[in-house]
């Protein structure tokens, strides 16, 4: 397989043909993970053709032996930080940071993203601010509140849902 940021260079203008803005790309073990978006969101038809014109792009330039599995999904509502372009876009956002090992602080952290730039990114937690390098992080997200956004669930009182099943 090619290197990361050729097969970047290689999907950017396939993606931007459908509509699309490539969010991220990663090669894991046998795995090219794809996260694509548009504005107001990405449809599930627009994925199916995003994977297909992915799957054969990637059939047509990758001549080694090694397999591998496409994968092409949404960023999801707690999508991955993982660039600064993601940090910047997510700014007033309540983030989740997990940091790596030997970083001063307690390595989970949640707050509120207040500023991101080249040298890194500012949270504020309850008690005051922290500042991070990207470096320093070994996994950042979004953290949707699903309690003001709306969503309805069933009221069952705060107990189990339960369904009576007639005996035969």
């Amino acid at each position: 397989m090619i290197e990361t940021e050729q097969l970047i260079d290689l999907v950017l203008p396939a993606v931007a043909e459908l509509g699309a803005d490539l969010y991220d790309l990663e090669q894991l073990t046998g795995t090219v993970r794809v996260l694509v978006d548009k504005p107001g969101g990405i449809d599930t038809d627009t994925l199916g053709k995003v994977t297909r014109a992915l799957s054969s792009l990637l059939d047509e330039v990758d001549t080694s032996a090694d397999r591998y599995v496409l994968e092409v999904s949404s960023p999801g509502i707690e999508r991955p930080l993982r660039l600064q372009r993601h940090f910047e876009a997510a700014i007033g956002s309540m983030v989740k940071i997990k940091t790596v090992p030997g970083t001063e602080g307690a390595r989970r952290v949640e707050g509120v993203l207040v500023t991101a730039d080249d040298a890194g990114f500012t949270i504020d937690l309850d008690d005051g601010s922290r500042q991070f390098a990207y470096d320093e992080i070994e996994r950042a997200n979004i953290v949707f509140d699903w309690g003001s956004a709306g969503v309805q669930t069933a009221n069952n009182h705060g107990g189990p849902k339960t369904r009576k099943v007639a005996k035969a």
